[in-house]
């Protein structure tokens, strides 16, 4: 008896599914599949994802930085490495800020810990290369004049 309650418990799950498919068949608008090449222009992601590091700037163009280091100190696998200088007048300041997105695990936790919001995560989604470093980015860099 139990033999056959399963049978026919596997056909009715067989059938739901099978109407299913044959609905989204039939009625293409229900789909949820976003056609990615395509519409690569409109498509946006969810406001909670999560891709590569930015660091953010002000209104003059200086970024936000303040060299304190906790970023690079909260990232669990070395991502990000920080370099520091000093001005003319003999402050600490950032020298260079390197990060690397393939070591990268996208957990967050860099611009959680930065007390001064100069960091961030980025919405783009594109983040293929042939080569590793090509997924090795200078954010900032003293020596350039600060434009990285």
């Amino acid at each position: 008896m139990k033999y056959i309650s399963k049978i026919f418990q596997g056909f009715s799950s067989l059938t739901k599914g099978m109407r299913l498919t044959m609905g989204y068949l039939l009625d293409p608008r229900k789909t949820v599949t976003r056609q990615y090449p395509e519409n690569r222009e409109t498509l946006t992601m969810f406001p909670r994802f999560r891709a590569s590091l930015v660091m953010f700037r002000n209104d003059e163009g200086d970024h936000l930085c303040t060299a304190c280091g906790l970023c690079e100190k909260a990232c669990p696998n070395g991502t990000i490495s920080m370099l520091t200088t000093k001005n003319d007048q003999g402050k600490k300041i950032l020298g260079k800020y390197v990060y690397r997105l393939m070591q990268c695990t996208l957990c967050n936790l860099c611009v959680e810990a930065c007390p001064f919001g100069a960091i961030g995560m980025e919405q783009d989604f594109e983040l293929a290369a042939y080569s590793r470093d090509d997924l090795i980015y200078v954010l900032y860099d003293y020596t350039e004049g600060g434009k990285p």
